[in-house]
């Protein structure tokens, strides 16, 4: 089982009022080290984590979106703005620039620590298999690059949230990226706009990477 899995349970959990909490209430949950916070409206579930490996000037978050609803719902990476505790908002970079951002600017290091954050919270979770996610995008974009800023491209376009037509039970996953100055803090409330419904998350400072 994977993090889609617990998706589910959240959805089942929430649907009961886990516990003592009103419908719509955001459930929070640790798993290998790093605190989610999931969210149901409208039968949709969006669940995101702060990663603790920060690329470049980008802050990444994991989110995992599962459609639980009897229609086709689709979510983009520009759903997700960062409300910051000072009131200014930082939408999520398009995949695309972080994509031509890493091929010109990206080191070997970059592109070990963006795959291996994402795939420690992605797989260390026990509870999550995505449908349409990121295990899928890798296998169709990972080569044997030998070339650095090619691995980078090709790990970024594989991991990067990108828009998505989610059917009735379909579930996908992906990593934002927030654009901020490499000692700034990305805390403040990650609002989503989806499903015809506003979802508000909030984000703590996130842990020291271990490298």
């Amino acid at each position: 089982m994977r993090l889609i899995q617990r998706l589910a349970a959240v959805c089942f959990l929430l649907a009961l009022g886990f516990p003592f909490r009103s419908p719509g209430q955001v459930i929070e949950f640790e798993s290998n080290n790093l605190k989610y916070f999931a969210l149901t409206r409208n039968s949709m579930t969006i669940m995101i984590a702060q990663l603790p490996a920060q690329v470049r000037e980008y802050h990444v978050l994991q989110v995992a979106v599962s459609n639980g609803s009897k229609v086709p719902q689709t979510i983009r990476p520009e759903d997700f703005v960062l409300i910051r505790d000072d009131g200014s908002e930082v939408g999520a970079t398009p995949p695309r620039t972080v994509v031509s951002s890493l091929v010109e600017r990206a080191s070997r290091s970059d592109v070990v620590k963006l795959v291996t954050s994402y795939e420690q919270s992605l797989y260390g979770n026990p509870q999550y298999q995505g449908t349409n996610g990121y295990e899928q995008r890798r296998q169709s974009v990972m080569t044997d690059f030998t070339n650095t800023r090619l691995r980078a491209a090709a790990a970024a376009s594989a991991i990067a949230f990108v828009q998505t037509k989610l059917m009735p039970g379909q579930s996908t996953d992906g990593a934002i990226f927030l654009l901020l100055s490499s000692k700034a803090a990305a805390t403040g409330t990650m609002r989503v706009r989806a499903a015809g419904a506003v979802y508000e998350f909030p984000l703590n400072p996130s842990p020291k990477s271990s490298e």
